[in-house]
């Protein structure tokens, strides 16, 4: 994955593009994480890639931070917000966990509507990049680029140790069996808490890293139809793996942006591939290639 990410640039490849792709590939395995590790199907997880695009928005261009900082306010604004709807959340489970998460992000979508300071329906705009550590111009490139390299490999190498750590493994632990782990003498609502802690902090690096690439923080990251997007991306990939996500989100950003021509139609073509892709690949793209070679992607 890194030489491809890496080389990428290189072979032709549209920079911007592809830090497009990595921004919500972190947002995907962030997703995963609660989802294909946790069992939790949260519907409104774009109120913390939104609200973090906002936090990373607003901070750099009205307080002037340095993008490190902004993005690293926002993270912690996602981190906080998802420790509040986590608590209040947490307490149910299933499609009443599912709707509450949707009420609650439905909530944050209206407040971003009507804040002063989000801009309403133009959102935030001319965002500047500023420089990295006060050096690094990331207007250029090249050093954008590798600074969201940055973020994603340093976002995936922790949700890697996460799932492989030993919360992980008892994360998992709770999604099989709720009861017998509760038995085994686990506090389950802590872990499920923690989790979606988590995963809300790391859907905020993407969402802070993303407003400073784009130099803009708008309505549609925190519409409900991100939260769509980000269970269609992990599905497709493969829930419940590693590398799942990556390659639903490359999958869904290719065909945003490569049939975009088609207009409304394209959200048609997604439907299409997605009902494919429960058809034929049940485990997902990257969940049926481990099945096939019987190793853990």
């Amino acid at each position: 994955m890194l030489v491809v990410l890496v080389g990428a640039p290189f072979v032709g490849v549209y920079p911007v593009f592809m830090m497009k792709v990595m921004c919500f590939a972190l947002f995907a395995c962030a997703f995963n994480l609660l989802l294909g590790y946790g069992g939790l199907l949260s519907f409104g997880h774009a109120m913390f890639i939104g609200s973090a695009g906002y936090a990373a928005a607003h901070s750099a261009k009205v307080w002037g931070l340095t993008p490190e900082l902004a993005v690293l306010f926002a993270t912690a604004c996602a981190g906080a917000l998802g420790w509040v709807t986590g608590w209040l959340s947490i307490r149910r489970q299933g499609i009443y966990f599912a709707m509450i998460t949707l009420a609650l992000a439905q909530m944050v979508f209206f407040f971003s509507l009507q804040a002063p300071f989000t801009g309403g329906e133009d959102g935030i705009q001319a965002v500047p990049r500023g420089r990295l550590f006060g050096l690094i111009d990331l207007s250029q490139p090249m050093a954008m680029y590798i600074f969201v390299l940055a973020i994603f490999t340093g976002g995936f190498a922790l949700i890697y140790r996460i799932v492989h750590s030993p919360f992980g493994q008892v994360l998992q632990a709770i999604r099989e069996n709720e009861a017998r782990a509760i038995s085994l003498g686990y506090d389950a609502d802590k872990f499920k808490h923690r989790a979606f802690v988590l995963s809300a902090t790391l859907s905020g690096l993407a969402g802070g890293t993303k407003a400073i690439l784009f130099q803009l923080a708008s309505l549609t990251d925190v519409h409900w139809g991100m939260s769509g997007e980000v269970v269609l991306m992990t599905l497709v990939g493969g829930m419940g793996t590693i590398f799942g996500p990556v390659v639903g989100a490359a999958v869904i950003v290719t065909m945003q942006n490569y049939l975009a021509e088609l207009g409304a139609w394209v959200t048609v073509v997604q439907g299409v591939i997605f009902v494919v892709c429960v058809l034929v690949f049940r485990r997902g793209i990257v969940g049926e290639i481990g099945n096939w070679l019987k190793k853990s992607l």
